[in-house]
Formats: structure tokens, sequence, C-alpha cells
């Protein structure tokens, strides 16, 4: 049975699960990461594509009966524990796949944003609106804070939607597979990473104000350095492209 408080719902047809390994784009020499294996049904089919699969999952119950289940499997290693503290730093170059809970996925992306020296990508099943944030383009009203995040070091793309009705149990969204691209170096070029996002969390802070008026906690004189960068002080944060900015970051 599922643990709701685990934010457990379960993937069965073996079409979707082969189309999420297909975006994956893997080989046989690749080592895999998979956060909340579940029933294994995923990682059987990871274990046949790849050279190890590590497989972390947080339930005991579904740790023991799938490390039995996949026992003939000598490329799968079964982690019991949570995959926020997992030290991803020690691995070698590896991928993640995994059917992440709802309610951990901004932190489990961050973290591993944070260890990306040797993660190569991410392709990572979560919910409809948190997939469509992540990729949105300046304009929207998905385009945010979460967005120039991931974007920053990463390039993610929305692949497919999955109904609903196609996990058990089902939950009350749909969900997305999106691939996430680690960049070799950041998308752009700033001085101080830490104070570029400070900028960002400030301006979409009041993202329907001006910048001139969200961003004056920072300085006094933040309309000129506006009119500086080039950004018209009126301009509303979801407005502006990361190259903005980082510009802007730049010049403050």
């Amino acid at each position: 049975m599922a643990k709701r408080y685990l934010g457990q719902n379960f993937l069965y047809d073996p079409s979707i699960l082969r189309r999420i390994i297909q975006v994956a784009q893997l080989n046989r020499e690749d080592v895999v990461v998979e956060i909340g294996p579940g029933s294994g049904r995923l990682t059987m089919m990871l274990a046949e594509e790849v050279r190890k699969v590590i497989a972390i999952e947080l339930d005991k119950r579904l740790f023991e009966e799938s490390k039995a289940e996949l026992a003939d499997y000598e490329n799968v290693e079964f982690i019991h524990g949570d995959a926020l503290k997992y030290p991803y730093e020690s691995l070698p170059e590896f991928k993640v796949v995994a059917n992440i809970p709802y309610y951990i996925t901004t932190p489990i992306i961050f973290r591993l944003l944070k260890v990306r020296k040797n993660l190569r990508s991410m392709t990572l099943t979560v919910q409809k609106e948190v997939a469509e944030r992540i990729v949105a383009v300046p304009g929207g009203r998905d385009y945010g804070v979460l967005s120039l995040m991931v974007q920053y070091y990463a390039e993610p793309g929305l692949k497919f939607i999955i109904s609903r009705r196609a996990f058990r149990p089902m939950p009350g969204v749909d969900s997305a597979v999106l691939h996430i691209k680690i960049l070799r170096s950041p998308s752009v070029s700033v001085k101080d990473e830490e104070f570029f996002f400070k900028i960002v969390k400030t301006a979409f802070s009041q993202r329907r104000k001006m910048l001139s008026n969200s961003l004056k906690s920072l300085r006094e004189d933040i309309k000129d350095r506006l009119i500086q960068a080039g950004i018209d002080p009126n301009r509303r944060p979801e407005t502006l492209g990361i190259e903005e900015f980082a510009r802007l970051s730049d010049i403050l």
C-alpha cells in the first residue's frame, strides 16, 4: 500500500517507463541514480540498459521488497536512506532518473544542482505545473525564480505529459517528464553568483511591482542602475531574460 505522507504514486505502464528511459539518453557505460524506485519496475528496466543503478529508497518496506525482487541484478545497488542526504559528491560521472515525490521536487533539484560537478543530466517525472515553471520563458506567469535558477546551470526541456490516471494511487494532478541537461558552465557569466540569485529572488518577491520598486531595498539609486543596464525601470521582473538579470547583477 502506498504511503501518502511519502508522496508515493506508482507508475507501472511499461510503455511510459520505456519513454522515460528513451528521454534519459542512456548508454551501457552510464551510472544512474534512481530516486524513489518504489516497486522496482523502472529500476529493472534501467539495469538492462546501463552499467550500474544506484536506487535510493526511503521506505523501509519497499527497500526490502525491491532489493529481494531484483537480487539477481548484480549491477543494482539499493540504498535505504534519504535522497536529500545522499553523498552524490562521491560518485563518478552519473545521471539521475526519478519519479520524484511532489513534495520534495524543488529541494531535490536544488540539491542535485549543488553537486553538479559529475552530474550530466536529470530525467525527472514531476508535477506538470512545476515542469512548466522550470522551462518557462520571460513574459509568462510561470516564469520566475525556479525557472532562472535551473536555467542558469542547465538546459531543461519538457518532453511529455503523463496523465494522473497512469499512477496508482491516482494523484490530483497530471505529471510531466523533464530532461535537464547540466551545462559545462553556467548559461551566463556573472561576477558573483550569490548576488545574482539575491537580485532574482528580491525582484520576484514582489513580481507584480515595477523593478524600480521591487529592487529599491538593494540600492537607493536603483532606477539609475537599471537605466545603466539598459533596462526600463518600469518593467516587471517576469519580462527580464537571464542575460538582463546577469547584466544588472554585475552593474550593481
